[in-house]
């Protein structure tokens, strides 16, 4: 989940690969997936479909006890929002999820109203404003 999601473990991130456009995406769900390569398009074995993921630099080493690297991997679910708009996640977000304009390597990344599914205030609209949540 995102919010177990500590900057030390991505810190070697060097590039995110978007397999699709985010910019229609309201949230992507992140995780953390133990692979056996530093870069590379990483197989996918979860319903719903990967979105995206990180490459890392030459300094990550691989674990000893396993011999694979941990690299974020993001994701959606066949019934997240960008499928289902008036589904289960209308108006929330799974925990794990995030705003993916808010996603940089070696930056976890932050729910958003976006995100959330509601709109801005008024107020804010207005100010040109959004926070994140």
């Amino acid at each position: 989940m995102s919010s177990l999601i500590e900057e030390g473990e991505i810190s070697h991130e060097a590039e995110l690969v978007w397999l699709e456009d985010i910019d229609g995406l309201d949230y992507v769900r992140q995780s953390i997936d133990r692979l056996p390569t530093r870069k590379g398009k990483p197989a996918y074995h979860r319903p719903g479909r990967m979105v995206g993921y990180a490459l890392l630099d030459t300094k990550a080493k691989a674990s000893r006890a396993s011999g694979t690297f941990r690299r974020r991997v993001f994701w959606l679910l066949p019934h997240d929002r960008d499928s289902e708009p008036e589904g289960l996640y209308a108006k929330s977000a799974p925990a794990e999820a995030v705003d993916p304009r808010t996603l940089e390597p070696r930056i976890k990344g932050y729910k958003t109203e976006r995100s959330e599914g509601g709109p801005p205030s008024t107020a804010m609209q207005e100010l040109g404003i959004t926070l994140p949540l």
